[in-house]
């Protein structure tokens, strides 16, 4: 007997923009007048993929289209992507909220879903009534739910509010019972989106442990997540979409990895086009390079370890700028920011830049351990309003070997992400 619960074969999910009105009718009998002559859905030609960057000539779009995957049982699959690249709205068929345009899936048991803050509880009824409301209706008995009442409210942390209506609860203590139920009730697939970001540290790294607990004793789970930490810490597998497409799937490790080199944005000798997709520009200034270097100015973007690292911001305000602030953000390549720099420094003074060209240098004091290191520049005023902000506009990767090729250090991870030199050492 095979041991796939979750089959998907060529899926697809249109959806209409803007708002529906009196000429929907006529789409209605087209469409009813092809069914009765045995033909294609005359709107299923229509449409375009889902890129939110860009303005569409059609009012349809595919939030999915010829989605195709096999998950087996005991799986814990991950499933990354930017935003809008249809991973809510697969979890969403696959969990039965929603129906498919084109194509079938096959699921293989019970499924408990946490697909966003709401979903599957009454507002109006206490966190020990929807308790007992989703167990019934993942079709439990009441002494089964019973039996895990105290477990789940332990591990959600909310007893003092358990017989509070859940319209009361803040989004945090919604989601720590939300996520307690779907986990311990007995389901057999547990399908968990990106509201674990809702919670703290500390209960997100419960649900990390529930999840694997969850997965050791045969139980299949499907997360998505734009936290590559969690992601590559859980899942024994991924898949990467794209535009509603699945654009590849394999090893976590090898996922990841590709999502990032999809999305390295590095640039022949560090220069960003004008026309270069930034996150935020308000047309008083561009930055135009984004350079690393090493202590003799030559422009690289593999290190040694412990060799000197520097940035280069090369500019152009279009106005005068009296209150500028630079400054850009170091993430690794779990994108987590593990670092920050600014000019100038002090919290109290901004630069009077005229307009025209303007250049300048980071130094960094520390080395940074092995691994991919991402850049994100950032011009604002000192009021907080950006005139230019680039994320992740470059990368750098610092290697294992030293500069003199003699060693080759083995970090852990426990070591975090920079090595820091210390002065002015007074030892009592």
């Amino acid at each position: 007997m095979s041991n796939t619960v979750i089959k998907v074969e060529n899926l697809g999910k249109q959806y209409r923009l803007g708002d529906i009105g009196t000429g929907t009718i006529s789409h209605d009998l087209n469409r009813w007048w092809a069914r009765v002559r045995g033909k294609e859905d005359p709107f299923l030609k229509l449409g375009e993929v889902n890129d939110r960057t860009q303005k569409g000539i059609s009012d349809f779009v595919w939030a999915l289209k010829e989605v195709s995957f096999d998950v087996n049982q005991g799986d814990v699959l991950g499933i990354i992507g930017k935003n809008g690249a249809g991973k809510s709205t697969l979890l969403k068929i696959l969990s039965r909220t929603t129906s498919p345009t084109t194509g079938s899936y096959k699921v293989k048991g019970r499924i408990a879903s946490l697909l966003e803050v709401g979903t599957g509880f009454h507002p109006e009824l206490s966190g020990r009534e929807n308790i007992f409301l989703n167990g019934a209706i993942l079709g439990m008995t009441k002494s089964e739910i019973k039996s895990k009442f105290d477990e789940i409210v332990d591990f959600s942390g909310v007893e003092r509010y358990i017989d509070t209506p859940v319209k009361r609860y803040s989004s945090g203590m919604y989601v720590r019972l939300a996520f307690g139920v779907a986990a311990h009730l007995e389901s057999e697939i547990l399908i968990v989106d990106e509201v674990l970001a809702v919670g703290d540290q500390e209960f997100q790294d419960k649900c990390i442990g529930k999840m694997k607990n969850v997965s050791s004793n045969g139980r299949t789970v499907i997360f998505v997540s734009h936290n590559m930490g969690a992601v590559k810490q859980l899942c024994t597998s991924a898949m990467l979409m794209h535009n509603g497409s699945i654009t590849a799937s394999g090893s976590t490790q090898n996922i990841i990895n590709t999502y990032f080199s999809n999305d390295d944005k590095l640039l022949n000798d560090g220069i960003v086009p004008r026309d270069f997709k930034r996150a935020y520009n308000n047309g008083q200034g561009f930055i135009d390079k984004v350079i690393t270097k090493n202590n003799t100015n030559h422009i690289k973007s593999n290190f040694f370890f412990k060799e000197q690292l520097s940035v280069k911001l090369e500019f152009e305000l279009l106005i005068d700028i009296p209150d500028l602030i630079i400054s850009f953000s170091v993430s690794n390549d779990e994108m987590h920011k593990i670092s920050y720099y600014e000019y100038p420094e002090s919290s109290v003074t901004s630069l009077n830049l005229k307009k025209g060209m303007h250049s300048i240098d980071f130094v960094f004091s520390d080395s940074f351990l092995p691994g991919k290191y991402f850049l994100t520049p950032h011009l604002f005023k000192y009021n907080g309003d950006t005139i230019d902000y680039i994320e992740r506009v470059g990368l750098f990767e610092v290697q294992s070997d030293s500069l003199d090729g003699m060693h080759n250090y083995k970090w852990h991870e426990k070591h975090g992400n920079s090595f820091m030199k210390l002065e002015n050492i007074n030892i009592l």
